[in-house]
């Protein structure tokens, strides 16, 4: 089992033929990851070769990508300026899955192609500004290091891609069905909330991790539903604590007002809800270690 990606998933990659897209689809490919197309209209009918040997189609849109090949996910690496209607294409289209790659488009233009998504509810966004949803040995949509960590029977959902790949190396011995890195802007498509109820359905999973930031109140509302609705045990890790008050760390959506959003208050709430926190990422893995342990 995995959640929201399998080995049966049938990606495409709308901007494939770019320098980034062309980078992470060798990656993808090497992996095992079933790309079966590129999504530029200016570069229909045309194929493209990659190292592995494979000769990757390209089509002029997705409806027309998955007309002929029978893909359920799009990864997105089209530049911000064009990320929008690219993502509003794929959801026309009814693209299952669209996992948007891309960082810094406008906050505006999420929120559009958000609301346009849930008012079609055909569409699972995951992003934007992440590194994409890894389901070790399966398939890897995005740019998550695949030989970091094994499959196994943990669950990761974090904010930050760095942090994604540590966790999954800091637990690597146990290793993961899914690790969903959910991007750090205002606005993202798939929230901390939707990933912890899959993975509690999720019967190959045992426990999850799950990674924070400060700004907002997105793991505040997650320590709030896993205290109501979560068998599975959860830990927690919080990035930021040394963060300085009104000034943006990294993310557009990491940024401290007040007693709002603080590293502090988001642990707080978390062990609050039994939820186990670490200092660091190292202690929050063997956090999870121990509980793995006596299970």
């Amino acid at each position: 089992m995995a959640i929201f990606l399998d080995s049966d998933s049938k990606v495409i990659v709308q901007g494939m033929t770019g320098s980034e897209g062309m980078k992470h689809t060798t990656r993808m490919l090497a992996c095992g990851t079933k790309i079966v197309g590129g999504v530029n209209p200016k570069k229909a009918g045309q194929t493209v070769s990659f190292p592995q040997g494979e000769e990757i189609p390209v089509f002029g849109a997705v409806a027309d990508a998955m007309k002929e090949t029978g893909a359920n996910v799009s990864v997105v690496f089209v530049p911000p300026a064009f990320a929008k209607a690219a993502v509003m294409e794929a959801i026309d289209a009814e693209m299952p899955l669209v996992v948007v790659i891309t960082e810094g488009i406008a906050v505006k233009d999420t929120a559009e192609f958000f609301n346009y998504g849930k008012d079609k509810g055909t569409t699972r966004i995951i992003g934007p500004n992440c590194p994409g949803i890894i389901s070790p040995g399966k398939s890897n949509a995005g740019i998550t290091p695949a030989d970091v960590s094994g499959p196994g029977k943990l669950g990761l959902v974090s904010k930050s891609g760095t942090l994604t790949y540590q966790m999954m190396y800091e637990l690597r011995d146990i290793g993961f069905t899914t690790g969903v890195g959910i991007g750090g802007d205002p606005i993202v498509g798939t929230t901390h909330i939707d990933c912890l109820e899959a993975f509690e359905k999720d019967p190959e999973c045992i426990g999850v991790v799950m990674i924070g930031e400060i700004g907002g109140d997105a793991e505040e509302r997650a320590a709030a539903w896993i205290k109501e609705n979560m068998t599975k045990p959860v830990v927690g890790y919080v990035a930021g604590f040394m963060a300085p008050e009104g000034k943006t760390m990294g993310h557009a959506g990491a940024i401290v007002s007040g007693s709002s959003g603080t590293a502090q208050a988001k642990k707080e709430a978390l062990e609050a809800a039994g939820v186990k926190v670490g200092k660091t990422p190292t202690e929050t893995a063997e956090l999870m270690r121990e509980i793995v342990k006596g299970l």
